[in-house]
Parts: C-alpha cells; sequence; structure tokens
C-alpha cells in the first residue's frame, strides 16, 4: 500500500529528515519506497527475521549509506533500537504476517497449495518447525491452537485427526496436512481451502506472532517522537483486533479512569491521535488478489508525556484470543 508511505513520509514533505523504522523488511519495497522521500542525513532502520530477507536487506544497505540492518523479529524492537542507541523515531512501519516470496517458495511450508516440509518458521534459523510441534502437541493444545489463532470451528476434530494420524507415521509435508484438514473439516467456506485457518494458526503459534506484535506495538510507541507515524498492516482479524484496541487505549487512556475520583488535570492525555483505518482500493486487489485481507491502521504520537508504566497499560488490552502458552 502507497498509503503506508504517504502516511509516514507526505509527498509535501519530501525530504524528510529523521530516523524512520521499517520493522518487517520482507522484500524491500516499502523500504525503497520511503528511501524516495528521506533526507541524505536521514536514517532509516531495516528489520527481518527471515534470514532471506536479511540477504536483501544487507544488499540494499550497501549501495545506501542511510540503511541499517538489523537481523530479529519484531518483538526485538526494543532491545535492538537499545543495541542501536535509537531514542527517538519519526515513523514506524509494520506489515504483518507471511510474505508473498514466503508463500510461494515450497520449501518454506507455508502453502497448503504446494507440496514442501512442514517448516513454517520465518527465521529457519532457530525454534521449532510446524512438523516438530505437530508431532509434540496434545490434542488440546493443537485445538487451542486452532481456534484461537485459526478461529476454526472444527478445531477439534482436526485435533483428533492428527493425533490418529501421527500414530502411523509423522505429518512432515504440508500437502498431506492439507489433505487430512480438508478430510475433517465438514464444510467449506465459499471461495477459501479447508486448510486456511489451520495453516495460518500454526505459523502464527509456531513464529509467536501475536505475543511478539504486542511487545512491538508497546516498544513503537515509547520509542515514537512527537507528531512521529506508526503505521500497522494486518491481514488477518486477529493482528488488526490487537492493533486496533492498542492505537484506540492510546486515543483515550483517560476512558478506564473515568470513574474513579480524578480531576480532569490529573488524567492521562491521549499519546495517539488521527487514527486513521484505509482498505485497499479494488484497483489493488485487481493488481495482487493477495491483498483484498489487507488493513491499514495509522495513528500520529501526541506531545503527551508517556511513563513506562501507561505503556504496559496500553498493551494491555483485553483479547481472549490471544494467549501466551508455555513453549518447549
Amino acid at each position: 500500500m502507497h498509503e503506508t508511505v504517504d502516511a509516514l513520509v507526505p509527498a509535501g514533505r519530501v525530504p524528510a529528515q529523521g530516523v524512520y523504522i521499517d520493522a518487517t523488511f520482507g522484500r524491500g519495497g516499502h523500504s525503497r519506497a520511503l528511501l524516495e522521500r528521506l533526507a541524505d542525513s536521514a536514517r532509516l532502520i531495516v528489520i527481518d527475521r527471515d534470514p532471506q530477507a536479511i540477504e536483501q536487506a544487507e544488499a540494499l544497505a550497501r549501495t545506501d549509506g542511510r540503511v541499517t540492518c538489523l537481523h530479529g523479529g519484531f518483538g526485538d524492537l526494543e532491545r535492538l533500537l537499545q543495541e542501536q542507541s535509537i531514542d527517538q523515531v519519526n515513523g514506524l512501519m509494520f506489515d504483518l504476517g507471511v510474505s508473498s516470496p514466503q508463500i510461494d517458495q515450497a520449501q518454506r511450508g507455508f502453502s497448503f497449495m504446494k507440496d514442501g516440509p512442514l517448516d513454517m518458521r520465518m527465521d529457519t534459523s532457530q525454534g521449532h518447525t510446524a512438523a516438530q510441534w505437530l508431532a509434540e502437541a496434545s490434542m488440546e493444545e493443537m485445538r487451542e491452537v486452532f481456534k484461537d489463532y485459526g478461529e476454526e470451528r472444527f478445531a477439534l476434530q482436526i485435533a483428533k485427526a492428527i493425533v490418529a494420524r501421527r500414530t502411523e507415521r509423522p505429518l512432515e509435508r504440508t500437502l498431506d496436512l492439507a489433505s487430512l484438514v480438508a478430510g475433517a473439516v465438514r464444510s467449506r467456506e465459499k471461495g477459501q481451502h479447508p486448510a486456511t485457518r489451520t495453516f495460518q494458526a500454526i505459523r502464527i503459534y509456531v513464529n509467536r506472532e501475536l505475543e511478539e506484535l504486542g511487545s512491538a506495538l508497546q516498544a513503537a510507541l515509547g520509542r515514537l517522537a512527537c507528531s512521529g507515524v506508526l503505521a500497522v498492516i494486518s491481514f488477518h482479524s486477529l493482528e488488526d483486533r490487537k492493533v486496533k484496541q492498542f492505537m484506540q487505549r492510546a486515543a483515550r487512556p483517560h476512558a478506564d479512569y473515568a470513574r474513579l475520583p480524578f480531576r480532569e488535570a490529573e488524567m492521562p492525555q491521549p499519546v495517539l491521535t488521527g487514527l486513521k483505518r484505509i482498505l485497499p482500493s479494488a484497483k489493488e486487489v485487481q493488481e495482487n488478489s493477495r491483498s483484498r485481507s489487507a488493513v491499514l491502521r495509522i495513528a500520529r504520537r501526541t506531545d503527551a508525556p508517556l511513563t513506562d508504566e501507561l505503556i504496559r497499560a496500553l498493551g494491555e488490552a483485553p483479547d481472549k484470543r490471544s494467549f501466551s502458552r508455555r513453549r518447549r
């Protein structure tokens, strides 16, 4: 979405000074567009956990001295910025979820349409693969993950089918899992593969995406300079709900204090303003069908004081479908 770059640096303010962050570099489309609007003295920090993305980011950094490349997930944002001695940023963007190149490479294991190993890790250098989790998880744990992270109505049936299957032989291939799920799902949503929600749930769980998103939003808010912009693109309701709740709470933190005996001057002031929600245009969807589910949310930092305590409170928006569980 070009609106993402427009939000961070409006065309009328080019060239822009300051520090900007692309926390999900991917293949660099947003970063390259943003660099065209930055002054020679500006700085762009690009972050990604995918080793293939980092290779491309490092190549960009070799040709543009404004770029600093950092290997890590967006959940590591606070630590990464501390290590770079960056206290304030003027704009920060997230493009959540799996990228098109990751989906298109069968060996990454994200696609239920192409045969490949059940990996699904964003960072292939560490962590458990999807196949390892499916081999070890209890039926109840799988049911909860499919239900909470995939909003799958047939979560229990799918979990039972996996447990029954792995007693015979392990699940190690994407098409094998997709076929198993299709057999367990009694009805299908029009235009959607029956394994869509299950693959989404496993990917989110294996990569700790929702948990890391909460940490990333808090870190981003704590680093935004006055008038700095936060822009987040989400591709499914779980991510978007978390982003929406966070921004809304930051735009009206006084709501939690409304029934308490505080004077108006003592109420926390909004730390975000100008909240916007932008959906892809018909033209964009026609050119890129994967953009049809995208939601861009934008917010701007005010000059209200922000304490660590308030940042933590804003990050605690209730969401029954986001949970932390002990990992192996």
